[in-house]
């Protein structure tokens, strides 16, 4: 059984921030705890967009806390989020992220990301594999 506290967490390896400051990313779980899936609680800060890609991963979102949008590249829909809206990119959708307010997401990755990972100029993870 694994059991982790957010506040454990917290300062850690496993509290990622990217040098723009726009987000926090905190790793729940990762490829190495073997579940086949990674966890994390992401905080978008508010007043900023994100371009993302997941190019070789799944993610699921579920949005605990603030307000925002994501607009799909693809076909020009954007989609206010709030507090209980779920998004799933099962498509590996080009994606721009907005928080009008800080939002809190809980974030699910397949196949799980290592921790390692940090996104090119097009907005992707690396695939690596443990």
């Amino acid at each position: 059984m694994i059991i982790r506290k957010l506040k454990e967490i917290i300062g850690t390896d496993r509290d990622v921030k990217p040098d723009n400051g726009h987000w926090v990313s905190r790793r729940l779980l990762l490829a190495k705890d073997g579940m086949g899936f990674s966890m994390h609680e992401t905080i978008i800060y508010a007043g900023h967009e994100n371009y993302f890609h997941y190019a070789n991963h799944l993610e699921a979102v579920y949005c605990v806390a603030g307000e925002g949008e994501i607009e799909d590249l693809e076909t020009g829909v954007t989609t206010p989020i709030e507090d209980g809206t779920l998004y799933a990119l099962n498509n590996h959708d080009r994606h721009h992220l907005r928080a009008t307010k800080d939002m809190r997401l809980i974030c699910v990755f397949n196949p799980p990301v290592t921790g390692r990972e940090v996104h090119d100029e097009n907005g992707v993870y690396p695939l690596i594999i443990e």
